[in-house]
């Protein structure tokens, strides 16, 4: 069995803000058939080292990043966990990156030292375990394929793109703290206009990057996109994949979800028992016949929640509903709540998150909308369709990847599994609601819809061989 290391902030199911969680957790599990074994690290974050049932330490540091460190291996399902334990830097009360009052003074040296650690058990292996090829996520483990560059390690390492608007910048008196060469404070290393980008850093020592879909991939070579890293990505083009995100059809399972009456694509009638069963548990009109869209987002500017405020009052004098579940950003919170109050009967709202919920609102769910401005993957385009909530999607990113819209070309083809729009503005969401409208009253042809999506395949299968080819590719090299 060939060995890798994944290394990153967040893992399921032991700490989870995003879809980076649902990734890194699944990995591993896709990876064995595959003949790769993948342990994952993370920081030991409250209760981590209680959930993996941590051994004795594999590895230890007196003098680290301002405290004292040591690496305890666990198991969580079938996944082997290395836990970075330095309670200076991870055992605090608050998020993995803030709290109530902000992001933490010193996550640039909390994940810099996930970074050093990782590279060092890359570079030396624990207990007669050494990795073949090492795998970093996001900014925050970005400093792990720049340490073995700088210290010519020889181990191949891949960097994967979840969201590149999180760069990890950091002004340049950070070098010290974070045990960063100043040699590389330039353009080839980890400087980013006159300050320090863990991210970029990941970019330009990896020996391959990918991103979490295709179309993402194409997009990050472009301004309006690349955030500032276009530059590099452009550079760096050649060694660039788009490897979509899958989903973990074992939890995301209609047929066999326990907070939701079962149903399947052969066998709808469980769907509509979770549609009048979603309506009660919102407040909403019990005897509704329009469409019931549902939003589970962060609610953010990113996700195009300001969209939604602008594009519903369209859809509800329509006859459709909305049920919107999510945090985020305070202005767009009280714009969630404003609809609610406006239309009461037919837009209700919970602020916070709710995993059981989550699941009973993809059951009962007619469509999901996910009006992203600009969107790596997304998973809740392929929730909704495993579970027959069509989605309604911008034309950006995994969400082009996985929806065809529908378009007379799909129809007679009959190929469409969604509603695709383009520009991602207010029209072009009322638009697309329009349209939801016009399909869902078209039962036959909404019916012929809900099931080509619940037959796509989005499971991990086909992602992590692609992931397997890139990392036998890596050692062949």
């Amino acid at each position: 069995m060939k060995r890798v290391l994944s290394v990153a902030s967040e893992a399921v199911p032991l700490v989870k803000t995003g879809g980076l969680a649902d990734v890194v957790g699944a990995l591993p599990g896709a990876l064995l058939p595959q003949g790769w074994h993948m342990r994952v690290m993370i920081p030991a974050y409250p209760g981590v080292l209680d959930r993996i049932g941590a051994g004795d330490p594999v590895w230890g540091a007196d003098n680290f990043f301002g405290g004292t460190a040591r690496v305890c291996l666990g198991q969580v399902g079938e996944t082997s966990v290395l836990a970075l334990d330095a309670p200076h830097l991870y055992d605090r009360p608050g998020g993995p990156y803030g709290d109530s009052r902000g992001e933490y003074w010193d996550n640039a040296e909390r994940f810099a030292a996930l970074s050093w650690a990782a590279a060092v058990i890359a570079r030396e292996g624990v207990e007669g375990w050494k990795p073949e090829v090492v795998h970093a996520h996001d900014w925050q483990a970005g400093l792990l394929p720049a340490f073995l560059r700088y210290w010519n390690s020889g181990i191949p390492t891949v960097m994967t793109i979840h969201n590149i608007a999180f760069q990890g910048r950091f002004g340049p008196m950070k070098m010290g703290p974070m045990r960063l060469p100043p040699e590389w404070f330039q353009r080839e290393g980890y400087e980013f206009w006159g300050d320090i980008s863990t991210l970029k850093a990941g970019l330009m020592a990896a020996d391959a990057i990918t991103t979490v879909s295709p179309r993402y991939a194409e997009e990050l070579m472009r301004g309006e996109f690349g955030l500032g890293l276009e530059g590099v990505m452009q550079l760096r083009s050649g060694v660039v994949e788009g490897i979509l995100n899958g989903v973990d059809t074992a939890v995301w399972d209609p047929a066999g979800d326990r907070g939701a009456y079962p149903y399947s694509v052969s066998r709808l009638a469980g769907k509509a028992r979770n549609r009048k069963a979603l309506l009660a548990e919102f407040g909403l009109d019990p005897d509704l016949t329009g469409p019931l869209a549902v939003v589970v987002s962060r609610l953010t500017a990113q996700k195009g929640i300001d969209l939604v405020h602008q594009a519903i009052p369209d859809f509800v004098a329509g006859g459709g509903a909305l049920a919107v579940l999510g945090t985020g950003d305070a202005w767009a919170e009280d714009q969630m709540r404003e609809l609610a109050w406006r239309y009461p009967g037919r837009v209700g709202v919970r602020i916070g998150y709710d995993e059981a919920l989550s699941h009973q609102m993809f059951a009962g769910g007619d469509a999901v909308l996910v009006p992203s401005r600009f969107e790596p993957c997304g998973l809740t385009q392929m929730y909704g369709l495993r579970y027959g909530c069509v989605p309604v999607v911008s034309a950006v990113g995994g969400l082009a990847d996985t929806v065809i819209g529908a378009t007379p070309a799909s129809e007679a083809a009959g190929a469409a599994t969604g509603i695709v729009f383009h520009p991602v503005d207010a029209l072009g969401l009322r638009q697309a609601l329009h349209k939801l409208l016009a399909l869902h009253a078209d039962r036959a042809g909404w019916q012929a819809m809900v099931r080509r999506g619940m037959k796509a395949d989005w499971s991990w299968n086909r992602s992590a061989a692609r992931y397997a080819a890139l990392y036998d590719r890596l050692i062949g090299a």
